[in-house]
């Protein structure tokens, strides 16, 4: 029947019909033949008596099984922010709050501001992970706190900077371009590290030479060595995102923004390993201790800005670790065919396991809420 159901009663039950057929109206239902008996048909209108009964319910809404409610959704424009949407429609809701009869109130079942606000705060916890992560390894490493500041400054600072062509572009901050940027921090501080561990090394060598020459020599002919290295790898890790550009229709819309996002940060960085770095190294950088007072202050102060120089050879962990690698790598280097073939052998391994592995448009997104 195309037409919703029609309501059939016999021996005082109610039966709901369903189906396809040419019945338009309730007198083509009871001229419908259920049977035939001594050649006499039996019809509905014979057993039953058919009625129009009424219409299903649709649409209707239970909140947290209370009861029924009336429910309603905010559509926000296309290219809106979504948090001012959101800010603004609840102080509407609060300026019509008074006016409402008594006993009505306005519940939210679905806010998105939570979600945006969860996302910015992955953000800042993720930089804050980093910078410290970055910090300690770094002096715990050289044990010179100078060294350490200068990646924790970076960091920030080129994402700080990729903000500005997000803006000039149009690029909003959304789940994905957040994403990206997320993704990025992670490898902002590539360069700065190697800049940090390669004037370390000259500072510590010019150190063991006797101090000919300025530190400040030291510094930009160490930051020469690997700045243009350090600069190219974090552009292969940038180009690298450059094919999800190329994406169309929905799937562009959607991850469009995380690799502009990423993209952009690791130029910032990039550009920074090339100009910021130096000028911090050589800034921070202090061979001689301060000699002002009080003399506390002047201490703590060669401590935090000037630190010393250590070799590799007198710091305890350096010297643990070396102690296990060296013979690791001789014994790699002895049997290098060996260790060839075996690394294209696990490579090769893997690819039954890669042809079996799924593929899914979009991650799933553990977002907290419920969205009937």
């Amino acid at each position: 029947i195309e037409s919703g159901g029609r309501l059939l009663e016999f021996g005082g039950t109610e039966y709901m019909v369903r189906g396809r057929g040419y019945v338009r109206s309730l007198q083509d239902l009871n001229d419908l033949v259920l049977d035939n008996r001594n050649g006499t048909p039996i019809r509905v209108r014979d057993v039953a008596e058919v009625a129009i009964g009424p219409d299903l319910r649709r649409g209707v809404t239970d909140l947290d099984g209370t009861g029924e409610v009336v429910s309603g959704i905010v559509i926000m424009r296309h290219g809106q922010n979504a948090l001012e949407v959101i800010n603004r429609v609840k102080a509407r809701l609060h300026e019509i709050e008074p006016g409402l009869p008594h006993g009505v109130k306005i519940v939210p079942v679905y806010d998105r501001s939570d979600l945006i606000h969860r996302a910015i705060a992955n953000l800042k916890s993720t930089l804050i992970e980093v910078l410290i992560t970055v910090v300690l390894i770094v002096f715990l490493f050289l044990w010179h706190p100078p060294s350490a500041l200068i990646p924790a400054i970076t960091i920030p600072i080129a994402v700080l900077i990729a903000f500005i062509p997000f803006r000039l572009m149009g690029v909003t901050a959304n789940l994905m371009s957040l994403g990206g940027l997320a993704i990025a921090i992670g490898a902002l501080v590539d360069a700065a590290i190697v800049v940090v561990e390669q004037v370390h090394k000259g500072l510590e060598q010019w150190e063991r030479e006797g101090r000919r020459g300025a530190y400040q020599d030291v510094v930009v002919r160490a930051t020469k060595q690997v700045a243009g290295p350090s600069f190219f790898a974090l552009l292969v890790i940038a180009v690298s995102f450059l094919p999800v550009l190329t994406l169309e229709a929905e799937e562009g819309r959607l991850f469009k923004p995380l690799a502009y996002t990423k993209t952009l940060s690791m130029l910032a960085a990039a550009l920074l390993a090339l100009t910021l770095d130096p000028a911090l190294r050589v800034t921070l950088t202090h061979v001689r201790p301060f000699g002002f007072r009080p003399r506390w202050v002047s201490r703590f102060a060669t401590a935090l800005l000037a630190g010393r120089i250590r070799s590799e050879a007198s710091h305890p962990i350096s010297r643990f670790l070396i102690g296990l690698y060296d013979p690791v790598l001789t014994w790699s280097l002895r049997r290098k065919w060996l260790v060839l073939a075996a690394a294209a052998l696990l490579v090769v391994s893997t690819l039954p396991v890669f042809f079996k592995l799924g593929s899914e448009f979009m991650p799933p997104l553990e977002e907290g809420s419920l969205l009937y």
